[in-house]
């Protein structure tokens, strides 16, 4: 009996030892876990005409999320045609004449734009800026006289832009400027994503306007959420769940004036054909791509070639769309169709394309 006695006095001080040490074990673990988790470091500051939103994750969120917004007000000087000395207004003010150098930075944006500007068959077009600036929607929203639209539209031709290796460029013909307002937020997201990766953050999360920049995996696997607006209010549609990349979102809802005279509403989305606003059937297009330059481009192609030629395009540059149409419809491509869900009984899931 006293053996016994004295083999549960052992028994039991292995076990006050094993649990001690699993304690000790669970609590470093968790120690891990809210170290690596921790919380995301927010900060919110103004470049390219929009808010810039930053969430970063890990020991050098704060340093990394300032030098993010440092390189997207950079990444502004650099390719603004507003912004005096800027590489696209030397550029612009150099049409028709010389080749001149250019930032790097600038140089490759040019060359990515200007492959989408070829494979959409220029239904997004960066020598837009004659037109766009005709239409002034962010100063002086009015409807042009349509002896001016006809006048510019010659001068909307991005094969006029040359790009050589050495890293200079040239617009050959005097009247052509370049405006590349409508990949400049997601080129922003890029340059955002490069110092998160730089400083060797955790995850972050940024968005410039309307696109959104991806980098990192959540804990346990979790997908960022990304929510779609809905066009006809402030609030969401629905929702992607995305592990990684960029979203840029394409939409008439965002620069509109209406026509005192007519009534009619015009949007911001030029199609360079035409020089009006394009008329696809669409209200929003929402890209997912490998940059957040590429997204951005795409986006807009999108939105002026409607639906059914934007999926050939998409399909090239290997991207995803969601598609809000004017019936409210939604059109999901394959390579999105589980990480969407739509929220909004205003909008019905028509099908994948």
């Amino acid at each position: 009996m006293k053996c016994l006695e004295k083999l549960s006095e052992k028994q039991a001080k292995r076990i006050t030892v094993v649990l001690l040490i699993l304690g000790i074990a669970l609590l470093a673990c968790t120690a891990i876990l809210t170290i690596g988790s921790g919380k995301g470091y927010e900060v919110t500051t103004y470049s390219m005409g929009s808010y810039v939103r930053q969430t970063v994750y890990g020991k050098e969120r704060e340093e990394a999320a300032r030098q993010a917004a440092n390189a997207v007000a950079g990444l502004e000087d650099l390719i603004s045609w507003r912004v005096e000395d800027s590489d696209i207004q030397k550029l612009n003010a150099q049409a028709g004449k010389e080749f001149i150098p250019i930032e790097s930075q600038t140089w490759q944006l040019l060359k990515l734009s200007l492959s989408v500007c070829e494979a959409s068959s220029g239904a997004f077009d960066i020598t837009i800026a004659p037109l766009s600036q005709l239409w002034d929607f962010d100063d002086n929203p009015h409807l042009p006289k349509p002896s001016l639209i006809k006048a510019m539209l010659p001068q909307v031709d991005y094969s006029t832009l040359s790009l050589l290796e050495d890293g200079t460029a040239a617009l050959r013909n005097s009247g052509t400027a370049v405006d590349l307002g409508a990949v400049g937020k997601g080129a922003a997201c890029d340059a955002a994503v490069e110092i998160y990766r730089q400083n060797g953050v955790d995850r972050a999360i940024i968005a410039v306007g309307g696109s959104v920049g991806l980098f990192g995996e959540k804990p346990f696997g979790e997908p960022w959420k990304i929510t779609v607006r809905n066009p006809e209010n402030t609030g969401g549609m629905g929702e992607l769940r995305l592990q990684e990349g960029f979203v840029s979102t394409s939409g008439s809802y965002e620069k509109t004036f209406t026509d005192e005279e007519t009534g009619k509403v015009y949007h911001h989305l030029l199609d360079p054909k035409t020089g009006y606003p394009a008329e696809s059937g669409l209200v929003s297009v929402t890209v997912w791509g490998k940059s957040g330059a590429l997204s951005d481009a795409l986006s807009t192609a999108c939105f002026v070639l409607g639906l059914e030629d934007s999926l050939p395009l998409l399909k090239e540059f290997g991207a995803g769309a969601v598609f809000l149409t004017e019936e409210h419809q939604v059109y999901v491509t394959e390579n999105l169709a589980e990480a969407f869900s739509v929220s909004s009984s205003e909008y019905t899931f028509a099908g994948v394309v």
